[in-house]
């Protein structure tokens, strides 16, 4: 038997990884999940040819002029049956014939009707004469990078490395320790540093399975850019990773059953599923809690992550993400050191 063989970290780290193969639950969780969460956010979110927009007039002169914009359909309609088609959601905007010219009904709080508006009465205008004084024309831009999809994997990949680190090693750490497991391990020759460091280092192993399997999908399947460096982007997921192995290490150093446990990883990750930017911009939240939000490790690594990623920078151009997530890496595993309870 080798020296490495023989060494217990290594043989914790093993363990470790043994453990958690013989669990489907996890495994479908930390690798299958992410990636139907991806194909169902990639579907609902897709890039889709502009709506055509229900539209009615009380006459065929004005149904014929809605009727030249590509954007809406058109169909003639007295006011009676016209404003129980609104009532109903048949059509978004009634225009009807006036003394004065037309007037439109729709309801002006619902978005489509807003544009429906606007598209019906330029279809009018211009079908009465009127020109427009600047030519104007479109450049429409199809850029990857700019679409929902490119946002969002990011955002989840962080998600889910703070999930699977968290849940996976708080969990182990206290079902041993509920089990008297700690107390036998503490009895062995074994440095304790090494059996923390074990679940560590079981995390690097998984790691790379775990977000090659994720951004392999998102790369071949949805076409997401990679325009920063590789190796930088793997930098980011393993101090990411090990980040929240910390925390998840120091969330368990003193629970004593599962239920505490479950109680105290909801309330760490909870704020940050919610504030960190997982699903849309962490910039939407007000000024006055800004610093809160970017000081948390979800939002550092989520910004690393789309900035390698999305926007092509380097690592000296997001020293404050990285900064942060380095203090959370030290900070909680030099707390779980000093607090860890093996009884």
């Amino acid at each position: 038997m080798s020296s490495l063989e023989q060494s217990s970290l290594y043989q914790l780290t093993l363990t470790r990884f043994r453990l958690f193969l013989r669990e489907p639950e996890a495994i479908f969780w930390i690798f299958i999940f992410p990636i139907l969460l991806a194909v169902g956010l990639g579907i609902a979110f897709r890039n889709r040819p502009a709506d055509v927009l229900q539209v009615a007039a009380t006459t065929t002169q004005l149904t014929r002029a809605l009727s030249s914009d590509k954007g809406l359909t058109a169909s003639t309609m007295d006011e009676p049956q016209g404003t129980h088609a609104l009532a109903t959601g048949g059509i978004l905007l009634l225009a009807i014939k006036t003394p004065e010219g037309v007037q439109y009904k729709y309801d002006d709080t619902n978005p489509d009707a807003r544009t429906a508006r606007l598209l019906a009465d330029r279809a009018i205008q211009t079908e009465a004469g009127r020109r427009d004084t600047v030519a104007a024309g479109n450049q429409l831009v199809h850029e990857t990078g700019a679409r929902y999809i490119d946002f969002v994997v990011p955002g989840l990949l962080g998600m889910n490395l703070m999930s699977s680190a968290i849940w996976g090693l708080g969990f182990a750490i206290v079902e041993a320790r509920q089990k008297k497991l700690l107390k036998r391990l503490v009895a062995s020759p074994m440095p304790r540093w090494q059996y923390l460091a074990s679940y560590l280092l079981s995390r690097l192993v998984m790691l790379v399975i775990e977000v090659g399997a994720f951004l392999g999908f998102a790369r071949f399947v949805f076409g997401v850019p990679f325009r920063g460096s590789f190796l930088e982007l793997a930098f980011l997921c393993v101090l990411t990773s090990l980040s929240f192995s910390a925390l998840g290490l120091l969330v368990a150093s003193r629970a004593r059953t599962m239920e505490a446990a479950s109680g105290l990883m909801n309330l760490v990750m909870l704020p940050m599923w919610i504030l960190s930017g997982v699903f849309f911009s962490a910039s939407r939240f007000p000024a006055i809690i800004q610093p809160v939000v970017r000081a948390l490790p979800l939002t550092a690594a989520i910004d690393a992550l789309r900035g390698n990623m999305l926007q092509g920078l380097n690592l000296g151009q997001m020293m404050m993400p990285v900064g942060t997530l380095l203090i959370w890496l030290i900070v909680p595993f030099a707390v779980s050191l000093r607090i860890f309870r093996w009884r």
